[in-house]
């Protein structure tokens, strides 16, 4: 009666819901795959770390690091930096960076310094040229983190058009 259709209705409905999320699951390893090549990386990543500063001209000042993996975004381990050093200039993008990348990475390398937690980028984007990629990757060359893959993506010859940006490795 009524309640083996209900019965079989929670079945198709499960079904369907499985056959989404394996085509899902399916979609973001190709996606993570092509990033793996498209970057040079040995493996697809487990882990990617996004970089971006904000500033309400020059005040306020925070940074924000987005993670994503194979599973899609993790908001959990989102995390919002306020610029606490006093002699950053207001705006000064690189300095609020290297802050941001001092603290996330200092504190890695002392929670997890045999990285065996999961909690180390295999991939870092980092908003930004040339120059925010280069105040990064010298900040970390100084700290002994030299394995850690960074990219910076900047707006492309069309500002505001996605699908256009650049990428700095």
């Amino acid at each position: 009666g009524s309640r083996v259709k209900l019965v079989e209705q929670a079945r198709r409905n499960a079904g369907e819901a499985l056959e989404r999320r394996q085509a899902e699951s399916t979609s973001q390893a190709k996606l993570l795959r092509d990033l793996a090549e498209l970057f040079g990386l040995d493996d697809p990543p487990e882990r990617i770390e996004i970089y971006d500063n904000s500033h309400i001209q020059g005040a306020h000042a925070l940074g924000a690091m987005v993670v994503a993996g194979p599973e899609g975004f993790r908001k959990s381990a989102y995390r919002k930096f306020n610029i606490k050093n006093p002699d950053i200039a207001p705006g000064d993008d690189f300095a609020m960076m290297r802050e941001v990348f001092g603290r996330r990475f200092a504190r890695a390398a002392d929670e997890d310094p045999d990285r065996d937690k999961g909690e180390w980028p295999d991939l870092v984007l980092v908003d930004g040229g040339k120059g925010q990629l280069s105040a990064v990757s010298s900040l970390l060359a100084d700290m002994g983190i030299d394995d850690v893959a960074l990219v910076g993506v900047a707006k492309g010859p069309h500002h505001g058009r996605e699908g256009r940006e650049v990428f700095h490795l």
